[in-house]
């Protein structure tokens, strides 16, 4: 399944090189319940097309609804949809009373635009992490190289920069199939992850239906050497078979993933990390990079509740938290 922000950025560039003029939407801020995460993206012509959405309705359709009226043709305007003073006052109400905050961006079919798509391609598809600062008084906008870990969205507070990062849809790789897998897998296609299984065991994938997630008849290890890793990656072993976790463990610690974790008790997670060194040749240094124990401590027992712990903890490392941050 391709990623809607690609989907959004592989549009806008084929419309900008036809000419369209386009307007591109940011979230930029959700308080209260909100369907769109800050840093979710929509695109649109002047005549209503558009792919990527905000909020899954009612805002859509206002926006699209001024867009063909003739808002909207300053370099940048600020929305906030839901409050009494936005757009539309008080007759657009957001779930539970939630408030939505929208950059729109007008841009120009130039060669300055197209390039700037470009690169925005070039980071959804895994080359490279991006920051996108955009002045929201000017419109201006420029990319730096970004390491990929915090917050989607930023706003500078004393010069008003809104700083975005950009970059390739977070990825999972499971290495291996168990009760745990299949319930880590749910959880993370629900929160949009790419979902990759590896398990070269036929009668494990047999058995395996999870919808969504991409099962590839292999050793995790061989297709996690292959290049599989990008740094908007996160690598989880959960099965307890040694001939599995460890080989890709080994090969993990070898690629730029955030997150490198492996299941197990204290005391299997010792005796494993003795056994990386020893036989795998793991430095310290590699195997300071493994979570393990994995996941936080919930204090689980079921399938469903480790599988919690583990990605919440993934989520956690994403977004640059700590464990005893609030």
């Amino acid at each position: 399944m391709q990623h809607l922000d690609l989907k959004v950025i592989e549009s806008a560039l084929e419309w900008a090189r036809e000419g369209e003029t386009l307007w591109l939407c940011t979230v930029l801020a959700t308080f209260g319940s909100s369907p769109r995460e800050p840093g979710s993206w929509l695109v649109a012509r002047r005549d209503g097309r558009h792919v990527g959405s905000l909020s899954g309705g009612c805002v859509e359709e206002d926006f699209l609804d001024r867009l063909r009226d003739g808002d909207f043709d300053r370099p940048v305007t600020i929305l906030a949809y839901g409050a009494a003073d936005g757009p539309q006052g008080p007759r657009i109400q957001l779930p539970c009373g939630g408030i939505l905050e929208v950059l729109v961006e007008r841009l120009p079919p130039d060669a300055a635009t197209i390039a700037h798509y470009e690169a925005l391609r070039d980071a959804l598809a895994g080359r490279r992490h991006l920051i996108r600062c955009v002045d929201p008084v000017t419109g201006e906008f420029q990319c730096f190289d970004d390491e990929g870990v915090g917050p989607r969205v930023v706003r500078d507070g004393e010069r008003g920069m809104i700083r975005m990062r950009v970059g390739p849809a977070v990825r999972l790789i499971i290495a291996g199939i168990s009760p745990v897998s299949a319930a880590c897998a749910e959880f993370a296609c629900a929160l949009g992850f790419e979902v990759i299984v590896c398990d070269p065991r036929e009668e494990a994938r047999l058995d395996f239906n999870v919808s969504g997630v991409e099962l590839r008849p292999e050793l995790p290890s061989l297709f996690i050497a292959s290049g599989a890793c990008h740094a908007a990656t996160a690598v989880v072993a959960l099965t307890h078979d040694p001939r599995i976790d460890d080989l890709a463990m080994i090969d993990a610690v070898r690629t730029p993933a955030f997150y490198i974790g492996v299941m197990g008790s204290n005391r299997t997670s010792e005796a494993r990390a003795e056994r990386l060194q020893r036989v795998g040749g793991l430095t310290e240094d590699e195997l300071d990079r493994l979570h393990m124990p994995i996941g936080l401590s919930l204090g689980s027992k079921t399938p469903a509740e480790i599988a919690l712990a583990v990605m919440a903890d993934i989520l956690r490392v994403q977004r640059g938290r700590l464990r005893n941050m609030l």
